[in-house]
């Protein structure tokens, strides 16, 4: 039989029962469909998130207190609470001798806090920061203004709010000119903003201050929980991250790199990261998906089962006639591989449209510019698995469907 005949044969005997033949693909279809959403999706997040990386600055550098080689969560939160960082060592990182490519620092700490207005009370963040960190972070005004480096020295009580704490202590009163009391110190409101970068989502319900006010008046420290550096070039970048090791061991008195008691991270780390970690998820959501790709295989199995019992009186006709068992194997397999390939191409056009729906869904609910993106790994995938499914789930079938003897499946009622 040559190969244009067995594909006719084939493809004759799927339109003679087509509910069935589209009952069989359909777990091939989620299947692959499903393997096809997610690698598209993970793709796409992953470049939202690259891009959101590199926009934030591929010249900045974020100094945090904690030591690099515990990564435990226990560590990491223990580490919010060290002092290592001090005004002393932004002292030393300004000083252009001990590093001199930098063109901004801005120090900040972080606390949990009360506010209030009036009767109404909100449970948020406070953010104390320099007025060089707004341009760093993409934070512009929605109302009012933000403070300036004159306020930061002298310690002004300013206060901008996130659109979330306007509405929990204003609702729709106008804030600006307001005074909120934040423990037991009263903030003037001189400005309200809302986030306009994926990495700055959530910061809507926080208060923005000068760091010197929330170092003096509200939190009571004398350190930072952050120091963020911009360098003056990309370049520069690896220079000025050994330039800022070099000052801060010197500051602590640390002779062995491995007892660093900071964290330096830069936006190249941070996408390494940030990638190696979505590529695992991404990968593990598809294995999970691909999960029913084995329930999709077993059903083809068994119906092929079904087509061979229905049709023993046909085979032993062929093989009558003079087909051999290469022929009858063919035959068969070829009907597996075309269920699994048709359901594989349809699998994968439902899941690109899916993806481009859920895309647009994400765009208009979240405002966010989601990338559309379709994953040719995960189409490949899609296509090899699919053929592997028909080969690996049809051979049994179509197997037992050769070795039938010609003379017993003449006589098969």
């Amino acid at each position: 039989m040559r190969f244009k005949d067995i594909i006719k044969i084939s493809g004759d005997s799927l339109k003679t029962h087509k509910s069935r033949s589209f009952l069989t693909m359909l777990g091939i279809i989620i299947g692959i469909g499903a393997v096809t959403v997610v690698m598209s999706i993970g793709d796409s997040t992953t470049k939202l998130i690259m891009d959101q990386i590199q926009s934030f600055g591929p010249r900045v550098i974020v100094i945090n207190p904690g030591r690099p080689s515990e990564g435990s969560l226990q560590a990491q939160f223990e580490s919010i609470l060290m002092d290592s960082l001090t005004e002393r060592d932004v002292d030393s990182l300004k000083n252009k001798s001990n590093v001199s490519d930098i063109s901004s620092l801005t120090p900040s700490v972080m606390g949990s806090v009360s506010a209030s207005y009036g009767s109404e009370t909100f449970t948020t963040t406070l953010w104390g920061t320099g007025s060089e960190g707004f341009a760093v972070y993409q934070i512009t005004p929605k109302e009012g203004t933000l403070f300036s480096e004159y306020e930061v020295s002298s310690r002004a009580s300013v206060a901008i709010l996130g659109t979330r704490v306007v509405e929990e202590l204003f609702g729709s009163q106008d804030p600006i000119g307001e005074k909120i009391r934040v423990k037991n110190t009263k903030l003037t409101v001189i400005g309200t903003y809302e986030p306009t970068s994926v990495l700055m989502t959530g910061m809507e319900d926080i208060i923005i201050t000068p760091y010197t006010t929330a170092q003096k008046y509200i939190l009571g420290v004398n350190y930072f929980h952050e120091v963020m550096i911009e360098a003056v070039s990309v370049e520069s970048v690896p220079g000025v991250v050994e330039d800022i090791k070099l000052t801060l061991r010197d500051n602590h008195d640390i002779k062995d790199p491995a007892k660093d008691d900071f964290i330096v991270t830069t936006a190249e780390s941070v996408m390494k990261t940030v990638d190696g970690i979505l590529g695992a998820i991404t990968a593990f959501l598809a294995m999970v998906a691909a999960i029913s790709l084995v329930v999709g295989g077993v059903g083809v199995m068994n119906i092929m089962f079904v087509s061979v019992t229905e049709r023993t009186k046909e085979i032993g006709l062929r093989k009558a006639v003079g087909a051999r068992n290469k022929n009858i194997l063919s035959q068969f397999l070829a009907e597996a591989l075309f269920l699994t390939g048709l359901g594989g191409i349809l699998g994968i056009i439902g899941g690109v449209s899916f993806t481009a729906i859920a895309t647009l869904l994400a765009q208009v609910f979240t405002k966010i510019d989601f990338p559309f993106m379709i994953s040719l790994q995960g189409i490949i995938l899609g296509l090899i698995v699919a053929g592997g499914t028909g080969l690996i789930f049809g051979i049994f079938p179509a197997r037992h469907a050769a070795k039938k003897n010609p003379v017993e499946a003449l006589r098969h009622e």
